[in-house]
């Protein structure tokens, strides 16, 4: 081998090195968002008294605006009251005084700091009547919506799509073998 071509394929090696290094390094944050961490009351809790505010924690900050909390009864019935507020990582939206006994669902539509959409629903067990169990129709009104807390949990979107990291990579590689080539020759 002359001593050019072992130059160009140096260089070509090292143009390679560095791309893959600035893909891989460069794809990291674009694939982080943020999750659900947990709830208060915390998912699957049994309770005898009724909460006056539910709260839903993630892994990064959220955004104020844009956020949908429901709590939902065995009833069927709305219990939130008033609009979600985020804090920091956390959201959360006051509890009118609950219904019946049973199952309440906590539905989330949340929007982190990065854009990032997260909605899943979470559940508590009211084991006493609540003030509100006593004036409560005994069954749903027909032309009630169906509860925004019948939502599966996210389980991450998996980030970015990997496909342009890979045409990109494509691209660099062939572009320092390219110029490699055309250095090793002059």
């Amino acid at each position: 081998m002359s001593t050019r071509t072992v130059r160009a394929t140096g260089r070509a090696l090292a143009v390679t090195i560095l791309a893959g290094l600035a893909l891989v390094l460069g794809a990291a944050p674009a694939l982080a968002h943020a999750q659900f961490e947990g709830s208060d009351p915390a998912d699957g809790a049994s309770l005898a008294t009724a909460p006056t505010r539910v709260t839903v924690s993630f892994s990064d900050k959220m955004q104020q605006g844009f956020n949908t909390l429901t709590v939902i009864g065995p009833d069927r019935q709305a219990y939130q009251d008033g609009e979600p507020v985020a804090s920091g990582n956390t959201v959360s939206v006051g509890v009118k005084p609950l219904g019946p006994a049973g199952r309440y669902d906590i539905g989330y539509r949340v929007v982190s700091d990065d854009g990032h959409p997260i909605e899943g629903s979470v559940s508590f067990t009211l084991t006493t009547p609540g003030p509100a169990a006593a004036t409560a129709p005994t069954a749903p009104a027909a032309a009630e919506p169906a509860p925004a807390a019948a939502v599966a949990p996210d389980e991450g979107s998996g980030g970015a799509p990997i496909w342009p990291w890979i045409v990109g990579a494509v691209v660099l590689v062939g572009g320092g073998v390219v110029v490699a080539l055309r250095l090793g020759r002059g």
